[in-house]
């Protein structure tokens, strides 16, 4: 058994069992890749993938448990790589952060530059996405930390902790009828046009079911992922805007107003999640202390100790 051999068969999975695209990704050929296949399969003695002629279309119920293997074998050589790195280069290195469009706008750029100031030499990417995208970045090992609200917590195989709590606020063009109402019910919002999160996101889905539980529709004109967005469809008079309350700048987003509306929805929390296997450089530990200043070095280091265990 070799581990070409493990790879050929994750990248497969990864390809959506289309060979011709994983040899591309492994830089091999693809006969090379059957032929890894069909020894890896003859030696373990079990057909890891159903076939439909000469075509893969998905796995066999060994080889699910085969994979499950696989990943983890995978994941272990990658920490091996990583510890190395850890030691030869405390450093330098690469640093992914996966995250909400809000987190990055909003919340990140302080972080980022006292990260930046600590680390020159670590290349820093951002990848941004709703948290069902930075869920899968964690799981595929394509970010080192995800920043999210709650679904990232809802993978088992994602370590998270708890950052801060948010709610929402509404805002609106200073003339708006909104502006001169002074309780804001559910049944208020609901009689204007409203621009909110694309409904992938979990905060949205949070709106979502308070308004279904009261049994009120809502007029959703519009959904998107950005708020910067939502707020650039408001100030066209198109709806009112439903968004975090961290997005609206009474500095920069003069033309409108906004008016708190947390006594209608239960409060969000947002999380900061990174896989249970993973090996945490020096680097990776130190970011999540700056994200979350308060939580003590102590207290991170014992919370962090405990990534392994599953609830």
């Amino acid at each position: 058994m070799k581990l070409q051999q493990l790879r050929c068969i994750f990248q497969i999975v990864q390809s959506n069992f289309n060979i011709s695209k994983a040899s591309e990704t492994l830089n091999t050929s693809q006969p090379g890749v059957s032929k890894q296949i069909k020894l890896l399969e003859r030696e373990i003695g079990i057909k890891i993938f159903r076939r439909n002629g000469k075509r893969l279309t998905g796995l066999t119920e060994p080889g699910e448990t085969v994979l499950a293997s696989i990943e983890a074998i995978l994941q272990e050589t990658k920490n091996i790589k990583v510890v190395s790195e850890e030691y030869a280069e405390k450093d330098q290195g690469t640093f992914t952060i996966a995250t909400t469009h809000t987190q990055a706008r909003y919340k990140l750029p302080k972080v980022v530059e006292e990260f930046v100031k600590k680390y020159p030499k670590i290349n820093l990417n951002i990848h941004q996405g709703n948290p069902s995208q930075v869920t899968d970045q964690i799981i595929k090992g394509e970010a080192d930390v995800g920043i999210a609200t709650e679904s990232i917590s809802l993978n088992e195989n994602i370590f998270t902790i708890p950052c801060y709590h948010w709610n929402r606020c509404v805002v609106m063009p200073k003339d708006h009828p909104l502006t001169r109402i002074k309780h804001i019910s559910l049944e208020t919002l609901a009689s204007f046009p409203m621009i909110t999160y694309d409904y992938a996101f979990t905060g949205s889905t949070i709106v979502s079911e308070v308004f279904k539980n009261a049994n009120i529709e809502p007029k959703v004109m519009l959904t998107a992922i950005d708020a910067d967005v939502i707020k650039t469809y408001v100030s066209l008079n198109m709806g009112i805007g439903l968004i975090a309350e961290m997005a609206y700048d009474p500095a920069n987003d003069l033309p409108l107003v906004s008016r708190d509306v947390s006594h209608l929805f239960p409060l969000s929390t947002t999380y900061i999640g990174i896989r249970r296997d993973n090996f945490l450089r020096k680097f990776t530990s130190d970011f999540i202390q700056l994200f979350i200043p308060q939580i003590s070095e102590k207290e991170l280091k014992k919370t962090l100790n405990t990534r392994h265990l599953k609830s």
